[in-house]
């Protein structure tokens, strides 16, 4: 059965990739929100659409197809009961609990297109355009009363489509985020695998009703054998022995994930922003893990039950043994110097996406860590940056992959 999606490799030829185009809802974000939101800075959204432009751009002049999030999203509204209870939803978790502004917005929602209506879930709801919207009084008297701007929060971290969910193998991890904030992403993950009529049928590798958050810039697909994920500020190991158990059992290539346990802050949020491959043989990496890393490796025994053991070592040594490798090249962010490291890992140096073996998609703004990639020998397509990188996420973290070629 086509499940639409084909992904058992990092580097494999990029065919076929999602992107969400940053929208209304970095105009919505304020100062005093922030944090909530999880920026650290206001990016100027006309430069913002220009350098994603640039990035899809980027992509199709390499043959790659480039689909949108708020168009797969539209495209599984099928009918008119999928679309009421995607309203229905969408105000549930958005944590609406005055009956009147809950009406009030599903009857706001409901008037507009489905792309239009999608892409305003995704911008947030500001009180303002509520009130006028109803031309009643007890709008502007009732639950919309109070200071706070928006009814329903923006969701300015969709530009990075490798979180909210997965794609391993044939299949997808469709994920509980760490944060409230991110947590409502998920929620376009969900109807798109379960309505639209392309990838409805893809196996589910987890759920986001799970209890346990996992994201997706914690799952590295190393191989069609090897699935990494990262045991990391926002991914938990109750939610990896989920998924693992569910691939492993479950793919029909899979035989082992390595569970990399790295350090909980926000420098290295994802393992993404730990290593990225580049290559066969070649991997970016924060200069921080080189001396040892910590790594659960989990397999089957032979009851078909979960067995687990840990390895300690190098990055390197761990690799070449599960990737079946005599050598391994690692490249270190800004050549591992303090200075030049630590600016370009802010500016996501490390995290790379690979549209082919060996060939890269950076960021410009990471000048030393480029140079670097080329003398290792890729070949790199450089982006601009300026805006989108103040969202704190790089090319990988921007891209879905859906369809790659195997190596």
């Amino acid at each position: 059965m086509d499940t639409g999606i084909h992904n058992t490799s990092e580097i494999g030829r990029l065919r076929k990739v999602m992107l969400h185009r940053p929208g209304q809802e970095l105009e919505n974000l304020v100062p005093e929100y922030l944090e909530r939101l999880l920026f650290d800075d206001i990016p100027y959204l006309k430069e913002a659409q220009r350098e994603h432009d640039a990035f899809a751009e980027c992509l199709r002049s390499q043959g790659v197809e480039v689909v949108y999030l708020t168009d797969l999203v539209a495209e599984s509204i099928t009918d008119a009961a999928v679309r009421q209870e995607f309203i229905r939803q969408f105000i549930k978790e958005s944590d609406i609990t005055d009956e009147r502004t809950g009406e009030r917005l599903y009857e706001y929602l409901a008037a507009m297109p489905d792309r239009d209506m999608v892409s305003m879930m995704m911008a947030g709801v500001r009180k303002s355009a509520l009130r006028e919207s109803s031309g009643k009084l007890g709008d502007y008297l009732g639950a919309l009363e109070d200071d706070y701007p928006f009814v329903v929060d923006p969701m300015p971290n969709l530009y990075f489509t490798r979180d909210p969910f997965a794609t391993i193998g044939t299949g997808v991890s469709i994920h509980k985020m760490h944060t409230v904030t991110r947590n409502r992403e998920t929620l376009f993950g969900k109807f798109i695998f379960e309505h639209h009529p392309v990838y409805k049928n893809a196996p589910r590798w987890y759920d986001r009703g799970h209890t346990s958050s996992l994201e997706g810039g914690d799952i590295l697909v190393l191989s069609p054998e090897v699935l990494a994920v990262g045991i990391s500020q926002r991914t938990r190991e109750d939610s990896i022995d989920t998924l693992a158990e569910t691939v492993l059992t479950k793919s029909k290539t899979f035989k082992k994930v390595l569970a990399f346990n790295i350090p909980k802050t926000r420098s290295f949020m994802h393992l993404d922003t730990v290593f990225t491959m580049v290559d066969r043989d070649k991997f970016t990496v924060h200069p921080n893990i080189l001396a040892s890393i910590t790594v659960f490796v989990m397999e089957l025994d032979e009851n078909r039950k979960i067995k687990i053991r840990q390895e300690d070592g190098r990055l390197e040594d761990i690799l070449k043994e599960h990737l079946h490798l005599d050598a391994v090249t690692l490249i270190p962010c800004g050549r591992g110097g303090p200075i030049d490291a630590a600016r370009e890992q802010w500016s996501d140096g490390s995290n790379t996406l690979a549209i082919a073996p060996g060939e890269v998609v950076v960021y410009t703004r990471n000048d030393v860590t480029n140079r670097s990639l080329e003398e290792a020998g890729v070949r790199i397509h450089e982006i601009p940056s300026a805006e989108l990188s103040r969202g704190r996420g790089g090319p990988r973290c921007m891209s879905m992959p859906l369809i790659r070629d195997d190596v």
